[in-house]
């Protein structure tokens, strides 16, 4: 098969550190030009807008977008518009409206479109989908905490309305319990820390559970120093599942069952492959609807204010 030309949109952070190794890598795609008005890479084309990306490289084949979730919605649209497979960086809008508008053009253009929650890629998700699939489970644990100094630095749009604050991170560990339990669950209460000068949470406990009334408590927290945490607990009634270090490490009643080196981003990008090459499209909402039903129900809290 001949690679697939793909158009980088945003060149901010996550795209230097996950997206441009991964298609570097990719055997099924080749980057051919980048959109982003303050960036350029050494020897691939650069345009300051999509718009000029599209005018300026028409065989373009698909456009990986990685820029803040504002601006995802018009840019998914022109890219479709034009016939372009589209990846949508975690989460794939600011709104679920949103992303139920771009599901419907790109069913309508007939155009592959590509949640990319990232972290259903990693290393045990799959096994622990399948081994829970057979199993009653009596509990879930979940604790998500990491330091948004190291990972979002400088980056004051996480703080404003539809910046997600906690639930940025928080929504990986979400997209891996909607991927590995084998029924749905909802949200039941939620607590929200708010420092004094930003919109969104930073840290937030909630509670879940599903028709069974299963109880799955999840912690988020975007204060933690010194090692980050990561981690799902499954109890079942053959024992306890865990998935730790985001997923990279599966043990079962006590035994490693897998630890593997963490290749999320280049499964994502195998998989948009396959979907590209299909022309069929992957859009699951389940665990932004989980965070719009945080910010719904949850008793907002207000903390010390945010300082860098």
């Amino acid at each position: 098969m001949s690679s697939i030309d793909i158009g980088l949109v945003g060149v901010g952070k996550i795209a230097r550190d996950q997206h441009l190794p991964a298609i570097d890598s990719s055997p099924d795609f080749r980057l051919v030009a980048t959109a982003d008005p303050y960036t350029r890479l050494e020897g691939i084309d650069g345009y300051d807008s999509l718009a000029a990306m599209l005018d300026g490289v028409p065989d373009l084949q698909a456009v990986a977008i990685c820029t803040p979730t504002h601006l995802r919605h018009s840019q998914a649209r022109l890219a479709l518009e034009h016939g372009k497979a589209v990846l949508l960086e975690k989460p794939p809008g600011a709104t679920l409206s949103e992303v139920e508008d771009l599901e419907a053009l790109a069913e309508r253009r007939g155009c592959p479109m590509f949640a990319a929650w990232h972290s259903r890629f990693a290393p045990g998700v799959a096994q622990a989908r399948e081994w829970l699939a057979e199993r009653e489970i009596h509990r879930i644990e979940i604790e998500w905490k990491e330091d948004v100094r190291v990972w979002h630095p400088g980056q004051a749009w996480i703080w404003e309305p539809g910046g997600m604050g906690v639930f940025d991170p928080g929504i990986n560990a979400l997209s891996i319990v909607t991927e590995i339990l084998p029924q749905p669950f909802f949200l039941r209460s939620a607590r929200l820390a708010v420092p004094s000068n930003c919109q969104t949470p930073i840290a937030a406990e909630l509670a879940f559970s599903d028709a069974q009334e299963t109880p799955i408590q999840a912690a988020f927290d975007f204060r933690q120093t010194g090692p980050q945490t990561w981690d799902i607990h499954v109890d079942t009634e053959d024992g306890r599942l865990s998935l730790t270090q985001g997923g990279s490490r599966l043990v079962i009643d006590g035994q490693v069952v897998l630890e593997a080196e963490e290749r999320e981003y280049p499964e994502m990008y195998d998989h948009f492959a396959e979907l590209v090459t299909g022309r069929v499209s992957d859009v699951d909402v389940a665990p932004l609807r989980h965070v719009a039903d945080a910010f719904l129900l949850g008793r907002r809290e207000t903390v010390d204010a945010f300082v860098e």
